[in-house]
């Protein structure tokens, strides 16, 4: 139903334009610099259309990246990927250099998801060496310009997605490990808390710290889970957001079902309230969805269907998503249950993943912009 504008409040109508003005802004997206070493980025996202990508099982630590493994993907899915994703954990205390080259002379940007935890790498546990406290005090500033350094020495663009899911509870960086949601502002100002305003400044350090070093050619991705948990004010994503000045790409994790004891949900179901929220925090930057899949669970639903839904609303429905990078990985779960998110964990699945791919839409490098 539709109102008279008259009618709204002012509030509610000036919410709804800059909702809307947020999320349907097809403008080109190209992230620029404020430096002079930062003016040769040359990641230009489409105007129409989007990148794909993915992330394609590269072993425990998402570093054993090999050119065999991109070719089959790629083989399978009859696509070239735009972005390749993998990571770089802090407790390797290494940049990956070998794994960008790989990437970049396979024509792809590399996507690395850089990430302050140490061994055993396991979701749940608590701050560990690597805790937001000890980088903002200084006590890994030598891996930080060594990692910038070797960063720098890569002349290609690459994208650096630094504490990921922060609004989530799993990862050692996450709010709910630094004090939640207690007040750090005064009661007149804009609502701040501890566990995302010390996720903020860590940001700032360590990519002020990056950019010092001559690192220009990082774009900074701010990657926020789909939906916060716990589910309350002060983890919503937008209090992590570490301003403007530090990000270059917004971006998403956007999951279906995941675990046996999990809901079949949809992928606009997961989509939604996410995209909306990062939408709001920068209105021109590129968004892009970092991370996405859904796993194999014939009695709970259809997944070449969640498939075949979920590009077609990428493509009506969010505009704004400049990328999408498949999460494309089978794991155990501790109950030895099988957790199956790749596009290839049945026939139909590669099927209608295969048949949505090949639409011109999705684009498998920038030279076909």
């Amino acid at each position: 139903m539709l109102f008279p504008p008259l009618k709204l409040p002012a509030a509610l109508l000036l919410s709804l334009l800059v909702l809307l003005a947020g999320c349907d802004n097809q403008e080109p997206a190209t992230p620029s610099g404020k430096t002079g070493a930062r003016e040769s980025i040359t990641v230009d996202f489409p105007a129409t259309g989007a990148f794909t990508g993915a992330y394609i099982d590269f072993g425990d630590y998402e570093d054993d990246v090999t050119l065999e493994a991109i070719e089959k993907f790629e083989t399978m899915v009859g696509k070239h990927q735009a972005i390749i994703a993998s990571s770089s954990y802090w407790g390797e205390q290494k940049f990956p250099k070998k794994n960008m080259g790989l990437i970049i002379r396979h024509g792809s940007i590399p996507l690395i998801f850089w990430s302050p935890w140490d061994l055993p790498y396991e979701e749940g546990r608590p701050p560990d060496r690597f805790s937001l406290n000890n980088i903002l005090a200084g006590k890994w500033d030598k891996y930080i310009d060594k990692w910038a350094d070797e960063a720098r020495a890569i002349d290609k663009p690459l994208l650096v997605s630094l504490g990921l899911e922060m609004n989530g509870q799993w990862f050692p960086w996450s709010g709910v490990h630094y004090g939640g949601g207690q007040p750090v502002s005064a009661p007149d100002q804009p609502a701040r808390y501890a566990g995302p305003e010390l996720f903020k400044q860590t940001y700032r350090y360590v990519v002020e710290r990056v950019r010092a070093r001559g690192a220009g050619k990082i774009l900074w991705v701010f990657h926020a889970n789909n939906f916060s948990v716990p589910a309350t004010k002060w983890n919503a994503l937008s209090q992590y957001y570490p301003g403007s000045d530090m990000v270059d790409i917004l971006a998403l994790s956007v999951y279906g079902k995941l675990f046996p004891d999990s809901r079949w949900i949809s992928f606009e179901q997961a989509m939604d309230n996410g995209y909306k929220e990062l939408c709001l925090l920068d209105t021109a930057k590129p968004l892009i969805v970092a991370e996405w899949g859904v796993g194999e669970f014939p009695k709970a639903g259809d997944k070449a269907a969640w498939f075949a839904q979920a590009f077609t609303a990428y493509k009506k429905k969010y505009p704004r998503v400049k990328a999408a990078v498949y999460w494309h990985e089978r794991w155990q779960n501790k109950d030895e249950t099988h957790s199956n998110l790749r596009v290839n964990s049945s026939p139909e699945a590669l099927s209608a993943y295969r048949q949505a791919v090949a639409d011109p839409y999705w684009l498998g490098s920038q030279q076909q912009r």
